[in-house]
């Protein structure tokens, strides 16, 4: 059976590098998806919707977390603001305080994106009762 499979896989791979009287190269073709664009506004409310869930756990906020940080782009207060929400509800006041290191990391060399975002977060902050890393001295270290 598995030497019937390898001899079909290792013909098909010799009529691929085979070339015919007539085609001298291989044509590559690109698929791209013309499906619809999500716009920022779309962007957004799914990200607001994952964290807003009820029955979130630590691992889907870290996971959530993990890939809207690896995104080229800094979150917007709306979604932080949904993070840090999910985070109370689970009471992980370490993962709002990454949450917040890491919206810091993403701005980057832009120094007015984190003072911002801080603006915008600091009625829900207060609510919550989560301090800043800057507040904790964590920016000393």
């Amino acid at each position: 059976m598995f030497r019937a499979a390898v001899r079909v896989s290792i013909s098909g791979v010799r009529s691929l590098t085979r070339t015919q009287p007539g085609s001298q190269a291989l044509l590559a073709s690109r698929c791209y998806s013309h499906g619809k664009q999500e716009t920022d506004e779309e962007f957004d409310a799914r990200w607001v919707t994952y964290f807003n869930k009820q029955d979130i756990d630590a691992w889907e906020l870290r996971k959530g977390m993990n890939t809207l940080i690896g995104y080229d782009l800094v979150p917007e207060p709306k979604i932080i603001d949904a993070a840090l929400r999910a985070c109370r509800r689970l009471d992980d006041l370490a993962s709002a305080i990454r949450i917040l290191e890491s919206v810091k990391d993403k701005a980057g060399p832009y120094k007015d994106i984190y003072p911002y975002v801080l603006q915008e977060l600091r009625p829900t902050l207060d609510e919550l009762g989560i301090s800043t890393p800057e507040e904790l001295g964590m920016d000393k270290v």
